[in-house]
């Protein structure tokens, strides 16, 4: 008979709320809940966790429910290559629904809680081809007019909305400080989240900018850990393992990496205890992580899955998506400014993680929400070289596996942003579709383009 987790038998109390997380997925457990479990004081740092969903729905997944039958507790089990390390995670203290707005405002309006962090993806930032705050979006529009006719007990459900209604609460309730820390796989997260929070509060409420720069900061961070979605498989083998059938398990990497840079205008948990950087200067780091390992996995989502591969493992394991990938990093380090010796060696190490066989990551999880990915992953690259009239090869077969994936071959799309952008791919030929998807991305490049369209040609004569 399996057990069930619960504070009294497998861990310890619940530390008090002191930060409030948007996005509680699997990546946020095994990442800034895991660094906050082992930070020296962390019996002082308790989370909140709000799914970053934006639908009305009581019961919105198994995750969600574990979270609250199980007092915040899950297992993260790290996939190390010789097998599973298993642990229960404490640091989530209490557990909400996305729509539970009452609870949102009253844990921003606590001066107990100094931080907020999130995990929403590019996307839930709602942010135009600009990078403002799209006030075209009918969903940003409409719970920001809620807020500005002062309807502040209704459900906001989007991202922007849901920062400003926080802070509202909070400056009706003179709480204090409060300091943001994004952790979405986006260059200068923190400076996107300070753009985007600060034009929504002035559409809301314009006084509230001046309180804004008094009392919120905005801090800046490198994340890094592939957490692929755990399976029945996993479930199952960790069930074995600990005697606890845990459906909120989270698998993971060993590596596990977080850099960060800006002010706090509040405490802050001991993250450094547990091996998280402190920097003045975060941009390289940002840099080397999205250029060599997002651009590569979003490389190896586009075209392995057109020669039928499916994991990041069998995709590294097939000689011609590690050659793709070699060719991409020749490209992509070009604009990372590390020294050579550093940027060599985390190509080595992410050959390593990659070619980790208990890993099972899923290259149609990568897949997702192309549109955000493929401009800040992959387009400098392309630009960059076309700026001096040669051709980043490796950086467009990325572009050329993203055309295929639009056109349905390969990981199916699953991308909200993109009902348009597939429409024009599949409207003609497979050079109408390349021009299409250049137009989107801003690229107008001759050379380029005929690149792009060899290189999906090529991969098209691939598949089995």
């Amino acid at each position: 008979m399996s057990k069930t987790l619960n504070r009294a038998e497998y861990g310890r109390p619940a530390a008090p709320v002191r930060i409030i997380h948007l996005g509680i997925g699997n990546f946020t457990r095994a990442h800034q809940a895991w660094y906050t479990e082992h930070a020296a004081d962390a019996d002082q740092w308790g989370i909140a966790g709000f799914p970053g969903r934006t639908t009305l729905a009581p019961k919105e997944s198994p995750r969600d429910d574990a979270l609250d039958a199980q007092e915040g507790l899950y297992q993260l089990d790290v996939q190390h290559p010789d097998g599973d390390k298993v642990e229960v995670i404490c640091s989530v203290s209490a557990s909400y629904r996305s729509h539970d707005i009452a609870s949102w405002t009253r844990l921003f309006a606590d001066p107990q809680v100094a931080i907020v962090t999130s995990t929403i993806t590019e996307a839930g930032y709602c942010r135009d081809k600009d990078g403002n705050l799209d006030l075209d979006n009918p969903e940003v529009v409409a719970d920001l007019d809620k807020l500005k006719a002062g309807d502040l007990d209704v459900a906001v459900f989007t991202g922007p909305a849901k920062f400003v209604r926080g802070l509202l609460a909070r400056r009706n309730a003179d709480a204090g400080p409060i300091t943001f820390v994004p952790c979405d796989n986006v260059p200068e997260n923190g400076e996107m989240a300070e753009r985007i929070i600060r034009q929504a509060a002035e559409y809301v409420d314009p006084t509230l900018l001046a309180w804004i720069d008094q009392n919120v900061g905005f801090v800046t961070t490198m994340v890094d850990r592939i957490t692929p979605r755990a399976s029945d498989e996993d479930r199952a083998r960790v069930a074995e393992l600990t005697g606890i059938a845990d459906p909120g398990l989270v698998v993971t990497e060993p590596f596990a990496e977080w850099v960060l840079a800006g002010e706090f205008k509040t405490d802050r948990p001991a993250w450094e205890t547990m091996g998280a950087k402190f920097v003045d200067q975060i941009g390289p780091h940002e840099m080397r992580k999205l250029y060599l390992l997002n651009g590569s996995h979003s490389l190896m989502a586009y075209c392995a899955p057109v020669l039928g591969l499916e994991t990041v493992y069998q995709a590294i394991n097939d000689e011609r998506v590690r050659g793709w990938v070699n060719a991409y990093w020749d490209d992509a380090v070009q604009q990372v400014p590390l020294g050579d010796d550093e940027k060599q060696a985390y190509r080595d190490a992410l050959i390593d993680r990659f070619n980790n066989p208990q890993m099972k990551d899923q290259l149609a999880r990568i897949a997702m929400d192309g549109t955000q990915k493929l401009p800040i992953r992959i387009v400098p690259h392309v630009n960059a070289f076309a700026g001096r009239g040669e051709v980043a090869k490796g950086a467009t077969r990325a572009i050329a596996g993203w055309v295929l994936h639009l056109r349905g071959v390969g990981a199916p799309v699953d991308d909200k942003a993109s009902v348009e952008l597939v429409k024009q791919a599949n409207a003609g030929d497979l050079v109408a579709a390349v021009q299409a998807v250049l137009d989107y991305l801003l690229v107008d490049d001759a050379l380029v383009a005929e690149s792009v369209l060899a290189q999906a040609e090529e991969m098209l004569g691939m598949r089995p």
